[in-house]
């Protein structure tokens, strides 16, 4: 009795494997899409937040926010993820003028890894493949 449910069991496993491992696959995808857009709105949100304060659109006023002597450096470095993740070369100059490239000191200057990163998908790089389709760009 019990071999012959063992063969039963393996014989669906043969007969369904393909089509489970295609459903894991879809929903690992779509998992990652979802946080990756999360993520993105999250970047939209700090845009928006800035805007109250700064005038210009969301680049303009994330770019003001970096640059405030008002804020935190934890604020300003979250403005510096926001820019990057916007992605608008609009932003480069004033990622520049703030990238050294020296080791971080996040007790009195931006993250430094954080403004290449802002820098790098700012130009270009570091994006999401075009093929892979629903990721934010």
């Amino acid at each position: 009795m019990a071999d012959e449910r063992t063969a039963r069991h393996r014989e669906w496993l043969l007969q369904w494997w393909p089509i489970l491992a295609v459903a894991v696959l879809a929903l690992g995808y779509a998992a990652l899409v979802g946080v990756a857009w999360m993520v993105q709105a999250n970047a939209h949100e700090m845009g928006a937040r800035a805007m109250r304060e700064f005038p210009g659109d969301e680049v303009e006023a994330l770019m003001a926010l970096v640059q405030s002597d008002r804020h935190t450096l934890a604020e300003r470095n979250h403005a510096v993820n926001a820019l990057g993740l916007i992605g608008d070369a609009r932003a480069l100059p004033a990622l520049e003028d703030f990238y050294t490239g020296e080791p971080c000191r996040h007790d009195t200057f931006l993250c430094q890894s954080e403004l290449k990163k802002a820098i790098d998908k700012c130009r270009g790089r570091g994006r999401a493949p075009t093929w892979l389709p629903f990721l934010p760009r």
